[in-house]
């Protein structure tokens, strides 16, 4: 059985998805996965499920949701990778099989091409890298009503994210791919339009690509971003870069 949380939630066995429908049911399951090979507390569970307002009903209305959980479980996995859902110590665990959840292997991968990049292998660690990346299918937990727990979980995987593909434009720029990186660089800085990082390295790319102009206008919309949204100026790491390259000129 196969668990995906890096776009929507989905739940695949070897013939079909079997993904729980139910809203609050689907919130437990992301939660236990959340936090997989742990113990979750009843409490947080119903704190998650009801943001501090449970019913009288919460903790009949949890077992019910545990308990079709498990029956899925059963009826869908082959019995050598079952996932096992146990009640222990006043809470629950989920007990997956190695490699069956994208946002672990998402992980391992990222720290595998770190440790690449560190040895200098920059080629593998951007080829590692894009792998990576290709786990995902959207927004973490895009489908999912998200209480304070999983909010924090879905901000710290898009949070990865972001830094799995600055690691991957850092690998590819030391492979020498800097003219191709343009293009990708200019959509991340629309994307993330406050990060400096991506609008430095836009700006590493053109001046090296020999288009000073466009460099300098890089800094400059990033200037009038920063300024309209924060009242803050670039960063001197951008303002010494915008100087070099104009002494180029």
């Amino acid at each position: 059985m196969r668990f995906q949380v890096l776009g929507t939630l989905e739940v695949h066995d070897d013939r079909r998805r079997v993904t729980p429908n139910a809203p609050k049911q689907r919130s437990v399951l992301a939660l236990l996965l959340s936090a997989a090979g742990e113990v979750i507390p009843t409490d947080v569970l119903t704190e998650e499920l009801w943001e501090g307002h449970p019913p009288p009903s919460a903790r009949t209305t949890l077992q019910t949701y545990i308990y079709q959980l498990r029956k899925q479980f059963v009826r869908a996995a082959d019995p050598a990778g079952l996932p096992r859902l146990v009640t222990k110590h006043g809470g629950y665990l989920l007990d997956i099989p190695e490699g069956s959840l994208d946002a672990v292997e998402f992980e391992r991968q990222v720290a595998s091409a770190r440790e690449l990049l560190r040895a200098g292998d920059a080629e593998r660690a951007a080829a590692t890298l894009g792998g990576a990346l290709a786990l995902w299918h959207g927004p973490a937990l895009a489908d999912v009503v998200t209480g304070p727990r999983l909010a924090i979980y879905r901000t710290r995987l898009e949070e990865l994210r972001v830094h799995a593909i600055k690691l991957k434009i850092e690998a590819r720029m030391r492979s020498g791919q800097h003219q191709e990186l343009i293009g990708e660089l200019k959509e991340l800085t629309t994307v993330y339009e406050l990060d400096e990082w991506f609008h430095l390295k836009l700006m590493e790319t053109l001046s090296r690509a020999g288009r000073r102009h466009e460099a300098l206008e890089v800094y400059q919309r990033l200037r009038r971003i920063l300024h309209r949204e924060l009242g803050l100026e670039p960063s001197g790491e951008m303002r010494e870069l915008q100087r070099v390259v104009l002494a180029a000129g």
